[in-house]
């Protein structure tokens, strides 16, 4: 669909993406279409892990998409089993905003996600997802697919991601993504292709047919992120998981950290429960006399995500997500300046000390 330079934006001084429609297809009035649609709903998607778009422009007698340049790498496995799964709640994050607006990507597949040196997820390519009527047919037209660059007439990639129901050529909904995020998940755990085959023919039967080995997970794997792959797994669509607000609850649970750091964390937190109902134990009337505070908290442009407000009733602290990435911030009850927090690059998961003097979070698969 789809030819993507490196270049320079010479008005605002900024590297960026180029995304051209060959020229061969400037004349198609169907994939001019598309390429619009592509833009128009890349504008809706404004979230910190969906790459953005900055303008559409004429090119060339074409057409090119202005868009977020994304420095880093594909997404590939295996990984550790802590960074599979933060990578994975921030897939789930991202393409969770997108089904709030309708938006089903349908070709999820590592080569569609990059991973910055920050270790930030950002999806790309959800234009050519973004089509209401159903797969009408596994051809070279289908958005879906993509041809091996030596083989003509092989059709190659994408159809190792589909969702049974896709393969078949039948209506898809969002349960299709999950069913993808299913086999990204499985892979980056694994390091192996879930589904294959010598043709498209080939890896499409192994897509309806093969049994999934759950062998194949690493040694360690929490029985969590297990249960989580085989809920997106499942080949009747009706059982299959529904929503990724569901998978992101999921996710946090089985182990957005490492499994080890897990009965830490429980340990910190029970603690500071404890400690809680100690303190209201020892001091009913102090409490009582504490005034109701009632705020509005405003991160400017960037997603609050994770708030938590410490024991002592004076701060709160919340993850910020923005174009850059995330990181933790602060602000005082009895006052309205938010503060950055440094150092805490892609964290996640904030807690505070009982006494509330420390702060504690994940971050680069550690505590």
């Amino acid at each position: 669909m789809g030819e993507v330079y490196r270049a320079s934006d010479t008005k605002l001084k900024r590297q960026v993406a180029l995304k051209i429609l060959p020229a061969a297809l400037a004349a198609d009035r169907e994939r001019l279409a598309r390429f619009q649609r592509e833009a128009e709903l890349l504008a809706a998607l404004n979230h910190p892990h969906i790459a953005a778009i900055y303008g559409l422009e004429e090119f060339e007698n074409s057409k090119a998409l202005v868009m977020e340049l994304v420095e880093g790498a594909t997404l590939a496995g295996p990984l550790p089993v802590a960074t599979a799964v933060a990578y994975a709640r921030q897939i789930t994050d991202g393409l969770d905003a997108a089904h709030e607006k309708g938006i089903v990507h349908r070709d999820l597949k590592p080569g569609n996600i990059m991973v910055t040196p920050e270790g930030v997820v950002k999806i790309l390519d959800f234009g050519l997802a973004k089509i209401s009527e159903p797969v009408a047919a596994l051809s070279a037209d289908s958005p879906t697919l993509t041809f091996h660059a030596t083989q003509a007439g092989v059709i190659m990639g994408t159809a190792a991601y589909m969702a049974p129901e896709q393969a078949r050529g039948q209506a898809v909904d969002k349960r299709a993504d999950i069913w993808a995020f299913g086999v990204v998940l499985f892979e980056m755990l694994t390091g192996k292709a879930l589904f294959a085959g010598e043709s498209v023919g080939d890896t499409l039967a192994s897509v309806l047919k093969s049994e999934i080995d759950w062998k194949l997970l690493p040694a360690g794997t929490p029985a969590d992120v297990e249960r989580l792959l085989r809920r997106c797994l499942e080949r009747d669509r009706r059982k299959r998981l529904r929503d990724f607000g569901d998978a992101w609850v999921e996710t946090v649970v089985a182990g957005a950290a490492p499994s080890k750091l897990w009965p830490i964390a429980a340990a910190v937190l029970a603690v500071a429960f404890a400690a809680a109902l100690w303190a209201v134990w020892r001091a009913p009337q102090a409490i009582a006399e504490r005034p109701l505070i009632q705020l509005d908290l405003d991160a400017g442009p960037g997603e609050v995500v994770d708030p938590v407000i410490s024991p002592d009733g004076t701060r709160v602290v919340f993850v910020t997500r923005d174009e850059k990435g995330s990181h933790l911030a602060m602000r005082r009850l009895d006052q309205t300046k938010i503060a950055d927090l440094a150092d805490t690059g892609g964290a996640f998961l904030p807690f505070f000390s009982p006494d509330s003097r420390s702060l504690g979070f994940f971050a680069a698969n550690k505590l």
